[in-house]
């Protein structure tokens, strides 16, 4: 995202519409709270009439240190494949600011750091998503593209440099667990990539529930609203 449209976003705020879904997950790792993860998703909010989102979260990782702080803002198209995003890194060991742009198909990537600057092109097809091994509410836009057949979805890492085809499915609604209570969730899967398998919950309302990353033993729950 360019400097002129954040701070032309900033300038529209009091304008924007109510944001469609905004809620807090707590990251574990083996059962132990690592980070927590506070998100957004607007609609309409750049994309005018015609549609899409805004989808920003921060995750702060500060069970240890140094702190370390992730901020990244994904802008969507109307038919939810990633048109830009800029994210920014705050760790005071390697600070940097990631920016992003869908151009021709291709996926232009940007990495601005203290005493360098370097840029990669990536392959794009639609649909295409941007991912972090970090970052669990990026999952969402994913989980909007599950149907009862997997469908394929390309997806970009930015901060890894790595660019994955995954496989998402619907399984519909399934008996799981939220916060250790019982409940009835929609079930999507994503397979393929270096995480092989992840579970994405979502709730009656198409809200993100939760995610599981079986391979790194990660689980992020949506705290349950006060």
């Amino acid at each position: 995202m360019s400097a002129s449209l954040w701070l032309a976003l900033a300038a529209c705020n009091l304008q924007a519409p109510p944001p469609v879904d905004e809620g807090t997950l707590l990251v574990r790792q083996d059962t132990v709270e690592i980070a927590r993860e506070s998100f957004r998703l607007s609609g309409g909010v750049t994309r005018g009439a015609g549609g899409g989102w805004t989808l920003a979260s921060t995750v702060r990782f500060d069970r240890s240190r140094p702190v370390v702080v992730l901020d990244p803002i994904v802008e969507l198209s109307a038919d939810s494949s990633a048109a830009s995003f800029e994210y920014t890194v705050a760790d005071p060991r390697d600070p940097v600011r990631i920016l992003g742009q869908m151009s021709r198909g291709r996926f232009l990537v940007r990495v601005l750091g203290r005493r360098m600057e370097r840029a990669r092109e990536f392959l794009a097809a639609p649909p295409t998503a941007v991912l972090d091994d970090s970052v669990f509410a990026l999952y969402l836009p994913v989980a909007w593209q599950g149907r009862a057949r997997p469908a394929q979805v390309g997806a970009v890492f930015p901060r890894a440099g790595r660019r994955e085809v995954l496989l998402v499915q619907d399984l519909g609604i399934e008996a799981t667990t939220l916060n250790r209570d019982p409940a009835s969730l929609r079930h999507i899967t994503v397979t393929g990539g270096e995480n092989r398998l992840v579970h994405v919950w979502l709730d009656a309302d198409g809200r993100l529930a939760k995610v599981a990353i079986p391979s790194r033993g990660l689980l992020a729950e949506r705290r349950p609203a006060r």
